[in-house]
Parts: C-alpha cells; sequence; structure tokens
C-alpha cells in the first residue's frame, strides 16, 4: 500500500474537499482523485462520499480514518530514526504566532540554518488556540505559542522563550509628553482585541481608563508598525512584537506601569519521538 494514498485520503477528510486536499499536497485535484480511487480499489471499498459541497468519509472510511494517521505517524517516526545524524531526519514542522513570526523568528531562523544547514523547517503560522490543538494532534513537532491561560495537560512539554510586556509605538517627530497624553491626543491604530497580543493592549487601556481615537483595527504587527511610520497614529504592541522595528521614522516609548505581561514559548508533546530536534532548536535559535 502506497503511503501516499493515505495521506491524500487523510488530507481530503480534513479539508472536506478534493481540491482543498490538492492545494495542501501541492498536487491537481485529478492526482488526488486518482490516488483515492486507487486506494478504494486496494481496499475494496468507497472511503469518501459527496455530502452537498463536501466530501465526508463512508462508514467504512470513519472505520480506517484513525488507523490511517496513526499508520502515516508510525511512517514519519521511521523516516526520522533512520537517520545517520546526530539527530532525527527533518524536516522539523513547527508553528508560530505571527507576532513572532513578524519579530523574532527571522533571527532564531539564521541562527538554526547557520547550524544546521542540512536539517530544513517547514513553517505554519497561526493563532496559539489553533498551534495548541495541532501539536495535541501531532500535526506538528512543535510550536512557538502564548501559554495557554489553563493548566496544561500532562503529555506536553512547555519551555519559556521569552516573556512579553507592551510599548507604546509612535512616529518621531511625537514626544515629549506623558504615554498617556500621546494615546489621547493622536489617532490610534488598534492590535486586534481577537488576539493575545491585542487583548493585552485593551486590557492595559482599560485598567488606566483610556479610550483611544481609533482609526484602524487589524492583527499584523509589521502592517501596524507600517501604518506608523507613515504618520497615520500612534499604536500600543507587545514588546516583543516591536523588536526590531526601531528606525529613523518610528520609536519606541516605556508605558507606566502595571502593565500586563504573557509568556511566548515552545510547545511540544513529551512522548515526541523528535523531541531531540525539537530541543537543539531550543538550543540553538536562542
Amino acid at each position: 500500500m502506497d503511503t501516499r494514498f493515505l495521506e491524500s485520503f487523510v488530507k481530503v477528510v480534513e479539508l472536506g474537499s478534493i481540491a482543498g486536499a490538492a492545494r495542501s499536497l501541492h498536487l491537481t485535484p485529478t492526482a488526488v482523485s486518482l490516488r483515492i480511487k486507487s486506494l478504494e480499489e486496494e481496499v475494496h471499498e468507497r472511503l469518501i462520499e459527496r455530502a452537498g459541497r463536501t466530501v465526508v468519509p463512508t462508514d467504512v472510511g470513519i472505520k480506517v480514518l484513525s488507523r490511517a494517521r496513526l499508520l502515516l505517524s508510525e511512517v514519519d517516526n521511521f523516516l526520522s530514526m533512520a537517520s545517520s545524524n546526530e539527530f532525527p531526519a527533518g524536516p522539523l514542522t513547527l508553528g508560530a504566532i505571527p507576532s513572532a513570526m513578524d519579530s523574532m523568528l527571522p533571527a532564531m531562523l539564521r541562527r538554526w540554518t547557520s547550524r544546521h544547514p542540512d536539517i530544513s523547517i517547514l513553517l505554519e503560522p497561526a493563532s496559539s488556540t489553533i498551534l495548541y490543538q495541532r501539536v495535541l494532534d501531532k500535526d506538528l513537532d512543535a510550536a512557538i505559542l502564548t501559554k495557554p491561560l489553563f493548566n496544561l495537560p500532562k503529555i506536553c512539554d512547555w519551555q519559556l522563550l521569552w516573556t512579553d510586556t507592551i510599548v507604546l509605538l509612535t512616529p518621531t517627530d511625537i514626544g515629549g509628553q506623558h504615554p498617556f497624553d500621546i494615546i489621547r491626543q493622536n489617532p490610534f491604530i488598534r492590535y486586534d482585541r481577537r488576539v493575545v497580543g491585542g487583548k493585552m493592549v485593551d486590557d492595559y487601556l482599560k485598567a488606566h481608563n483610556l479610550e483611544p481615537n481609533t482609526q484602524v483595527e487589524l492583527d499584523g504587527i509589521l502592517h501596524i508598525a507600517n501604518f506608523v511610520r507613515n504618520g497615520l497614529g500612534v499604536a500600543i504592541l507587545p514588546s516583543s512584537a516591536a523588536y526590531g522595528i526601531d528606525g529613523p521614522s518610528v520609536r519606541q516609548h516605556r508605558l507606566p506601569g502595571p502593565t500586563p505581561t504573557r509568556s511566548v514559548g515552545l510547545l511540544m508533546l513529551r512522548s515526541s519521538i523528535r523531541k531531540e530536534l525539537v530541543q537543539e532548536f531550543r538550543r540553538v535559535a536562542l
């Protein structure tokens, strides 16, 4: 049995679409359909069917889905261990929150590629909530995310990378005032309140009875910094996200305390066969 056929079957079920699976696997929809057809002929059963515009597994497909995922996982483990190197074979599949992608991660990747040019990394940007579940589902080797507010299950291993507070970002021609006056007197570019970093900002504003004149609200550190750079307003960002943003047209201001903090770290499963590779990433990247 060709494991690529199993991979296509699992991806179609997960995404509910042959076209979606094809995009994810970098194949044509026809190629994915042929793989599914070959697999069905091999097991002599229909595995998927259409339900309106969605593709769903048949009763037999539901029965074999978990086993297919297990087989694919075991194949990945086998390939990881069948390595003559000190560490399991790459690539390392790593998730990261957007604020890390826009700030600390590029420097971390430079250090990694300098030390291990033969081990590639597959990156997946997503929110902390999504990344947490992706690690638990074994879809990612590890993820850089904000530590959840709830207690992590014992199957998880969490290692702190950095701790964030927040800073005020302004054009360079704005200064000489109390930060609160700057926030009150200038258009405000708000970091999306639906993400953890944006909620930190919102909590701080509420705690200090600040009601800025919000002009734009968005998720995207570099976009926000670019708006500030072009004189569209001022913004409050997590300190790590503002890392490296200083330049001839923007400046950072420390905010009066108390300021909220968040812990950003590396999450993986304790039982992961690729644990040593993840630990090496943490050692080298920092």
